[in-house]
């Protein structure tokens, strides 16, 4: 193909989720309400945690990273998505398709990491209770959380390394609601089948291994519980069981996009709703409704605030 003859694509256009008007219209007030429920529901767990010294723990610390990650994770696609529902030209230029890309992988790689990172402080907690503070200490999380910052980076850039110097001339549809690398390298002017299958094995490959590394990290946890006291064994469990229930639903999506991808559109797009919207919904409301400390915690602060508004 003459390269000299192509047409250089300054911009895409998203197809959304679907070309119903009053089901965009629908969608529109549903999205929206779910995105301020994201933003202020993680932004309450991270003020809980900072400023209530009871949560001041390497669990919790870790618990308001994820916060804010699943916070920045929903705010990359679903500003945009809301937006798009009011517009019948769903405009993205070609700068902020690679801005989507890149982001959606620096932070979902991160993410990935995070829970391995939160996986191992439940291990230790478990299963070498008597070195937990030693070796779990404020330097210590803080150097595993820039640790899961640092590997989503690279993985991020591996990507866009590759994507940005692809040729695009056309067509310029892309059939979702954001920018991502199996829809976007089907648009390269190229041969895009055996780089496809390399970039998902990219994301594959770093799902797969931190989603294998939960499986050992909480089947140790689980096989250590079974020897704890009944008290121990009981809280143990219950907190392990709201992490496993976040793994499943973050990894859950992200396998079937990148390591089995389906290639039916729609299930497609609902596996994307779910990874960018309903799992940063909904790790907020399993944290706190099942942690007692947490429920604790906004009792005392509703407390000294309903005090504080008192004294004035």
């Amino acid at each position: 193909m003459d390269k000299g003859n192509l047409s250089i694509v300054s911009e895409f256009v998203l197809l959304g989720l679907c070309h119903s008007w009053n089901i965009q219209v629908l969608f529109l007030v549903i999205f929206l309400i779910l995105y301020l429920i994201i933003i202020s529901g993680n932004i309450v767990i991270m003020i809980l945690i900072i400023t209530d010294p009871r949560l001041h723990s390497p669990m919790y610390f870790l618990l308001a990273n994820l916060s804010f990650v699943d916070m920045w994770l929903s705010s990359v696609t679903t500003p945009k998505m809301i937006t798009d529902f009011l517009r019948e030209n769903k405009i993205i230029s070609f700068g902020g398709c690679m801005c989507q890309i890149l982001y959606v992988h620096f932070v979902g790689g991160g993410e990935m990491v995070l829970l391995v990172v939160m996986a191992y402080d439940r291990f230790v907690a478990v299963c070498k209770p008597l070195h937990y503070s030693t070796i779990m200490s404020l330097q210590k999380c803080t150097g595993l959380v820039v640790t899961s910052w640092t590997i989503g980076f690279v993985h991020a850039m591996s990507q866009m390394a590759v994507i940005v110097q692809l040729p695009f001339c056309g067509p310029r549809e892309i059939d979702s609601f954001f920018c991502d690398i199996p829809l976007v390298i089907k648009l390269a002017c190229i041969d895009s089948y055996n780089l496809g299958i390399l970039m998902n094995a990219d994301s594959g490959f770093l799902a797969m291994t931190c989603f294998i590394l939960l499986l050992i990290s909480y089947t140790y946890i689980l096989l250590a519980i079974r020897q704890s006291s009944e008290t121990g064994a009981s809280k143990a469990l219950s907190t392990c069981t709201a992490h496993i229930t976040v793994v499943v639903l973050f990894f859950g999506p992200c396998i079937f996009i990148y390591v089995w991808p389906l290639s039916i559109t729609w299930v497609d797009k609902f596996l994307a709703v779910f990874y960018s919207v309903i799992t940063p919904l909904l790790n907020p409301a399993i944290y706190t409704l099942r942690n007692k400390e947490i429920k604790d915690a906004m009792k005392r602060f509703r407390r000294y605030y309903i005090q504080s508004k008192g004294n004035i």
